[in-house]
């Protein structure tokens, strides 16, 4: 008999787990996956640790999670810091009032506001069909000439995109 079932062996399954047994209680883990830690799986191929479901970063600025992660494993004080290019500049994304204000010279949230009603009047009752067309409904079509650091056009909206679409300067 156990106390707990615990479906899925990912950081929040493992953590509850691992804190239920140090509490004396009886878990079963059950996963899909023949492996537990869930997208944060890593596997080692020729003395290397490979994402086996891609790149993860964990953020926090709480001191007490942070030295709980790391009795676990050592974690890197990573700040993931992409930027896009926009007409030979780069902005910040994703976006926020320091990239506003590089593109259009808004200073404050009214004036961001101001102006994406300016760019997006034409769209208000438009269906979008692509995800270009959702940026621009949101933003304006300053939106759709967002670039990537190589030059090629990055269709962005105001949903996170993976980092490896990015290249970091």
């Amino acid at each position: 008999m156990y106390d707990y079932l615990i479906v899925g062996a990912g950081l929040s399954g493992a953590i509850f787990a691992h804190e239920a047994t140090k509490r004396g209680k009886k878990v079963k883990v059950i996963d899909k996956r023949d492996h537990i830690g869930g997208n944060i799986y890593c596997e080692e191929v020729e003395g290397i640790n490979v994402h086996k479901y891609g790149a993860h970063i964990f953020h926090t600025s709480n001191k007490k999670v942070w030295d709980y992660v790391n009795q676990f494993a050592e974690f890197n004080n990573y700040i993931n810091s992409p930027v896009a290019n926009y007409k030979g500049s780069l902005y910040n994304l994703p976006f926020n009032m320091n990239t506003f204000y590089a593109m259009w010279g808004t200073k404050t949230p009214q004036e961001v506001k101001d102006k994406i009603a300016e760019q997006t009047a034409d769209m208000k009752d438009v269906e979008p069909k692509n995800l270009e067309e959702q940026a621009i409904k949101l933003i304006g079509p300053d939106s759709r000439a967002i670039r990537r650091s190589n030059g090629d056009v990055l269709q962005q909206n105001f949903l996170p995109l993976s980092s490896s679409v990015f290249r970091f300067v």
